[in-house]
């Protein structure tokens, strides 16, 4: 069995898209992104679809991190700043949980701090076991 630490790094996508796994505990994930040409649209701003999937994944690592499988059920976002270039950080927290929900907040922010999204997301907690090494 993986560690939960592999489990997190085997992501194909998030590899696909430059995202770096910061740290995690149960509960609680930073993940960073340097804005690439890539990540920008047609108006030269970063791609929501590219902030999304920076807090989706520090919102799934948060979520897994107690070692159980957990998905998510219901997500939204808001986009509050636009930028277009550095380095983005999501921070991931754990507001509730029970054996079966719980819910995160995940603040995108920028280099200098400010805020650019706030993601709101409920997972469903399987019965899944992901890795043996967490407590």
């Amino acid at each position: 069995m993986k560690t939960i630490t592999e489990f997190f790094h085997s992501d194909q996508f998030v590899h696909h898209c430059g995202i770096e796994l910061v740290s995690h505990q149960p509960g609680h994930a930073v993940a960073r992104l340097a804005v690439q040409p890539l990540h920008l649209n047609a108006l030269g701003i970063v791609q929501g679809g590219a902030i999304f999937t920076l807090a989706d994944y520090a919102f799934g690592v948060a979520s897994n991190g107690h070692g159980t499988a957990a998905v998510g059920i219901n997500v939204s976002i808001t986009y509050l700043k636009a930028t277009t270039s550095g380095t983005l950080t999501a921070e991931a927290r754990e507001l509730s949980l029970n054996p079966k929900l719980g819910s995160y907040t995940v603040n995108v922010t920028d280099e200098s701090g400010a805020l650019v999204a706030i993601f709101q997301g409920l997972a469903y907690r399987k019965k899944q076991v992901l890795a043996d090494d967490v407590k």
